[in-house]
Formats: C-alpha cells, sequence, structure tokens
C-alpha cells in the first residue's frame, strides 16, 4: 500500500497584472494557509517521505511552506513538467519512484489536481486553493501505478473545512 497526498496550491495574487501566471506569488491568505496545511500533515502523522512540485512560483512557495510546517527535512524538488500538466505526468514521475518511498505528495494546479484525484479514486472533488486530498494505492510498487488504478480517497481537508477565522 502506498500513500499519495495531492495538494493544490494555495491562494495567488493577482496584484501584478504585468507578472506572468508562472511568476504569481502567494496572497496573504495563501501564505497563511500553506503552513496551516503542513501543521494539520503532522497533526495527521501523514509527513511525506517526497514532496515534488511544481515549478511555479506558487506551487514551489506552497510547497515550501508545508514541507516546513509539516516536519519534512528532505529537498522539495521542483518539476517544471508539472506546470500545466496533464495527470498523466504526474503518474510518469511516480512511476520512477523507488519504493522505499512510502508516502508522496505531489503539488500542483487545477484542474490536474482535481482530474489526478478522479482518476485515481473515481470521485470528482472540488479541490481549492490550499485542499489536500490523502489516498491510500492498493499498490507494492509506485511502477504498478497507473491512470486505471483505483486508490482510496480517505480524506480531503481544505483550508475553509479545518480552520475558522
Amino acid at each position: 500500500m502506498k500513500t499519495l497526498l495531492i495538494l493544490r496550491h494555495a491562494k495567488s495574487s493577482w496584484d501584478n497584472p504585468e507578472l506572468s501566471d508562472y511568476d504569481r506569488p502567494l496572497n496573504k491568505r495563501g501564505k497563511r494557509d500553506a503552513p496551516r496545511m503542513g501543521k494539520h500533515l503532522r497533526e495527521q502523522e501523514l509527513i511525506p517521505d517526497r514532496v515534488f512540485t511544481s515549478s511555479a512560483k506558487r506551487a514551489r512557495k506552497t510547497a515550501t511552506k508545508v514541507a516546513k510546517a509539516c516536519g519534512y527535512t528532505a529537498k522539495v524538488k521542483r518539476l517544471d513538467r508539472f506546470y500545466l500538466a496533464p495527470p498523466g505526468v504526474y503518474i510518469e514521475k511516480l512511476q520512477v519512484l523507488p519504493d522505499k518511498f512510502q508516502r508522496v505528495m505531489v503539488v500542483g494546479h487545477n484542474p490536474t489536481m482535481e482530474q489526478l484525484v478522479r482518476h485515481l479514486t473515481g470521485q470528482i472533488e472540488r479541490m481549492p486553493t490550499a485542499a489536500l486530498a490523502h489516498i491510500e494505492l492498493p499498490i507494492q510498487n509506485w511502477e504498478a501505478l497507473d491512470l486505471y488504478t483505483r486508490g482510496t480517497l480517505v480524506n480531503l481537508w481544505t483550508p475553509k473545512t479545518l480552520f475558522t477565522e
């Protein structure tokens, strides 16, 4: 059994219209929610063994803040291929992981995060910013993972459902 954590980047800023989509930073809410989700991972005892993120600024910053807050100490791996990628690109990356990694987190963008959850669980779920899906996969080896693997959506958390202001 392998665990996959799927995280949509936290809320980004649209304050500077001259910035490219790729370079948009987190806004105030995103900077607040990302570490909260990391703390929640730690409380749930779901600290990942490996973290991969889209190389877009808002995803990188989300991954870094979540990783730090949950106690993840390895390097967060940035992947240019994850920016605007379809779910298959994420699956391809996971398929080549060493089997020593039991719990892996991917950080990316919608609509891909929602599509990845749907492909791997058969469930249609909404993934607002900073949403985190916890999926248990019925595989022993990452190479066995494909878009037809049917895992179990154990939980889906959002900042709105976890934290009250």
